[in-house]
């Protein structure tokens, strides 16, 4: 997800002294930033903010900020960058929960909590190595029906089981790099990976069977 570090680095050591390598390195990581907010927004709040709104709040600040980083490069670029991202959406978060409460608690009432920001190729890979052979044959007809089955079972995850997934397999994320966006040791943050994988596993396995999804399909 994130851009190649060799060519990140190669941007940072010219950043300097060269205006074109710094807007080199926001362009480039624009996209992965997009991405990670979009993941995290709050699906009413998504229809009133745009993920790009808060996208060129990160740029802007980082930029502001982007000499100090240089000065003393505590982390690798990629996890400092969402290290400013996510205050940035707990803030967004926080204002627009503060201005509309009401009318935001009004819409998740009447309509349907949606996982669309999960709706990519992650998603799908993911589903399709934690389902249960036996209850979903890997089978083209139920690619659907498993994505389907895949995004509500991240909704009931728990926040820090949710965050897991999202940091390994959609930001695609090491460990190590996980744990450290996380404050953990990287062996806890193996064991907290495990655990939401077993639960995701779980979860899936239950929607199977209230959804009456056994089926046979032929090879």
């Amino acid at each position: 997800m994130w851009p190649d570090a060799r060519e990140t680095q190669d941007l940072l050591d010219r950043a300097p002294a060269d205006a074109a390598a710094v807007e080199e390195l926001w362009e480039r990581h624009r996209p992965a930033l997009r991405r990670m907010i979009s993941l995290r927004l709050d699906q009413v709040l998504a229809r009133r903010v745009d993920a790009s709104d808060i996208v060129q709040d990160v740029l802007l600040k980082a930029n502001q900020r982007l000499s100090e980083y240089l000065r003393n490069p505590s982390m690798p670029f990629h996890l400092w960058l969402r290290q400013i991202a996510r205050d940035q959406i707990i803030d967004a978060h926080r204002r627009h929960r503060q201005s509309a409460r009401r009318t935001i608690d009004r819409e998740r009432a009447l309509g349907t909590c949606t996982a669309g920001g999960y709706e990519d190729r992650s998603s799908l890979d993911l589903a399709a190595q934690l389902r249960d052979p036996a209850l979903t044959p890997a089978a083209e007809a139920l690619r659907h029906e498993l994505q389907s089955r895949f995004q509500a079972a991240l909704l009931r995850l728990d926040d820090d089981d949710r965050e897991i997934i999202l940091l390994r397999h959609f930001e695609q994320l090491a460990n190590g790099e996980a744990a450290r966006a996380l404050g953990l040791s990287e062996a806890a943050a193996g064991m907290r990976h495990l655990r939401a994988l077993r639960r995701l596993r779980s979860l899936l396995a239950e929607t199977s069977l209230s959804n009456g999804s056994v089926r046979s399909v032929a090879p």
